[in-house]
């Protein structure tokens, strides 16, 4: 049965892992972000009184068939094979009502992870690739840590996902969220897949965790991040210390999920 549904959630906390290992099902297309959302948020705006004038002439219906046009459209060749898709976006979060409004019987899948380790995993990357700065940051070669951590959370590549994250978490569509633990996948990811499967309503799949290979390297090489979007071999958890300076780390450890008390919604953790 032909779905679209949705990977989103934090950045660094494995989507492209879990895209990696669900395009091993033939029955499934999956894989980094997409530019489906952005091309959404264009024309939203495009039927926005304030970006048109004729706002007022579009009908609910023709805003839906429009929106649900585009979906159509950009995936129709997988559509008419039969596969699933699982459009990969941190914007999917942030634009929930409209893609339930458009598809009821739609999930998303919102990986997740402290923080302070998302922030460690791009901080990484930047020491690593030293001598290319990153657009990430304006390539700005001089900035220090703090620079770089304050232009990603403050409604930046991480802040902006997690706006978008505890909107959806704490609002009335947030039963159409299943949420994933980075750590989950990372050391249980056979019992943490099939947990997935069955939420999803889908026949079980031998996945091989131990030979996995997918990667983007052109578009890495454009962020100035080689390999940032490349998965390769067994899944493996590295245990190491962070990065960042201390004062960084504790201030953004932080794991609302995992508190009952931060759950009103009930909203599924994996």
């Amino acid at each position: 049965m032909k779905r679209i549904l949705f990977i989103s959630g934090l950045p660094r906390s494995g989507s492209t892992l879990l895209a990696a290992i669900l395009r091993q099902n033939p029955r499934f297309h999956a894989a980094m972000s997409s530019a489906l959302a952005g091309i959404c948020c264009s024309v939203l705006k495009g039927m926005s009184a304030s970006a048109n004038p004729f706002a007022c002439r579009i009908s609910v219906e023709q805003r839906t068939r429009l929106l649900r046009s585009i979906f159509e459209a950009f995936y129709e060749e997988i559509l008419l094979s039969g596969r699933t898709v699982f459009d990969t976006s941190r914007r999917w979060c942030a634009l929930l009502p409209v893609i339930v409004d458009l598809f009821p019987s739609t999930r998303v899948l919102c990986c997740v992870r402290s923080p302070a380790w998302i922030l460690d995993s791009i901080e990484r990357f930047v020491q690593k690739n030293a001598a290319e700065p990153s657009r990430l940051f304006n390539n700005d070669a001089d900035a220090t840590v703090y620079n770089r951590v304050a232009l990603l959370m403050n409604d930046g590549f991480v802040g902006r996902a997690l706006n978008g994250l505890r909107q959806a978490w704490f609002g009335d569509q947030a039963s159409y969220l299943i949420a994933l633990c980075y750590e989950s996948l990372v050391t249980q990811p056979a019992e943490t897949v099939a947990r997935l499967y069955q939420l999803l309503g889908e026949e079980p799949f031998e996945h091989d965790y131990n030979n996995l290979s997918y990667e983007e390297p052109n578009f890495d090489a454009e962020l100035g991040f080689p390999g940032f979007h490349r998965v390769s071999g067994p899944i493996l958890l590295k245990e190491r210390a962070t990065v960042l300076p201390p004062d960084i780390f504790h201030r953004h450890d932080q794991s609302f999920w995992r508190d009952p008390a931060e759950n009103p919604r009930n909203v599924v953790v994996l």
